[in-house]
């Protein structure tokens, strides 16, 4: 039986929007008018506001042949709150704009946003406005996440010997984009051949669908901790610490063997001969969160198993160094992410 697909031109422009944006339930009390009239209005009283924005092109930062689109939308959004969390601030609206080509139908854009209406459910963000129109060759995405926060935390504000410190593990989504490209590869010689992808759930959702680092911003008030400086890590490890670095004027060491890898990652990069401190210095996407504390705070972050100190700052003549589990010290230079 076909699935049914309604050419988006059946609707036009203002039946699309009405139609997407048919179920929106609101969160948060500061939206006061969201879709339907020229411009959202919002009230955050005394809160400061932040604001921030993504662009995802077809074919340079997704690929549709191994990502869903229920997937794309969850993940367009979680990518665009990350950097409001990064701040220690709260993501409370979103806008999404969005152009496509005539192969999309109605049912697949549904598809799409099904995957942010699950996102904005799960972090209890408002869906507040946008855009749609044409694109001649796919699918192009643009999105701004707007948050509050009462004490934000920036890229600047670490000091000489303050802790460096990740949440959860990283180098898994670089590994996860590893797995689905083979397996479209080898999809792309014989379509009958179903994808091996058992053993690696883990990595490919990392890469598929991530989640936000939602509830690192519980554990710094619970233990009564405000990092010094913060930035999420989108880039690959290597490109975030430049960032810290660069923005305060500071060093910083690194040790190899402090870096939290999962078993998934680790199993992959043997398959694909990767050395996995590679993966994730240069690998990205895994949006987890690189912050400083000070040292009289180690004793309150030490038994969270959500984090794990991986280096702390040195003086800006030391320079940004990385140490091998055989001691040696390398300069760390950033790659960045390489897109799909």
């Amino acid at each position: 039986m076909c699935k049914k697909s309604t050419p988006l031109e059946k609707l036009g422009e203002f039946g699309l929007i009405k139609h997407l944006t048919r179920d929106i339930n609101y969160h948060q009390f500061s939206s006061i008018i969201g879709i339907g009239d020229d411009a959202a209005v919002l009230d955050f009283k005394s809160n400061k506001i932040l604001v921030s924005t993504d662009l995802l092109i077809e074919g340079i930062h997704f690929n549709l042949a191994y990502t869903p689109l229920k997937h794309l939308g969850y993940k367009a959004v979680v990518m665009n709150i990350s950097d409001i969390y990064a701040m220690n601030a709260k993501p409370t609206q979103i806008t999404i704009s969005i152009a496509v080509s005539n192969r999309f139908s109605l049912e697949s854009i549904d598809e799409f946003y099904v995957g942010i209406k699950m996102a904005c459910n799960y972090y209890k963000v408002d869906l507040i406005g946008g855009d749609t129109s044409t694109s001649t060759f796919g699918m192009i995405i643009s999105m701004t996440a707007i948050g509050t926060a009462k004490d934000i935390v920036l890229r600047k504000g670490a000091k000489l010997n303050d802790l460096l410190v990740v949440s959860g593990d990283l180098g898994a989504a670089y590994l996860g984009l590893q797995i689905l490209k083979r397996e479209y590869e080898v999809f792309k010689i014989n379509p009958n051949l179903q994808p091996e992808l058992g053993g690696y759930e883990y990595i490919i959702q990392r890469q598929l669908k991530p989640e936000a680092p939602k509830k690192i911003l519980s554990i710094f008030n619970t233990v009564n901790v405000k990092p010094t400086s913060m930035i999420d890590i989108s880039d690959g490890l290597a490109s975030d610490i430049l960032h810290i670095c660069d923005m305060n004027k500071l060093g910083c060491r690194i040790f190899e063997e402090k870096l939290p890898i999962d078993p998934q990652t680790l199993l992959a990069c043997e398959e694909f001969k990767l050395n996995p401190s590679i993966a994730v210095l240069n690998g990205g996407e895994d949006y987890e969160l690189l912050f400083s504390i000070e040292l009289k705070d180690y004793e309150k972050i030490k038994f969270q198993y959500d984090f794990s100190v991986i280096g702390y700052m040195t003086s800006f003549v030391e320079g940004a160094k990385f140490i091998t589990k055989g001691g040696e010290l390398v300069s760390i230079t950033a790659q960045g992410w390489v897109t799909n």
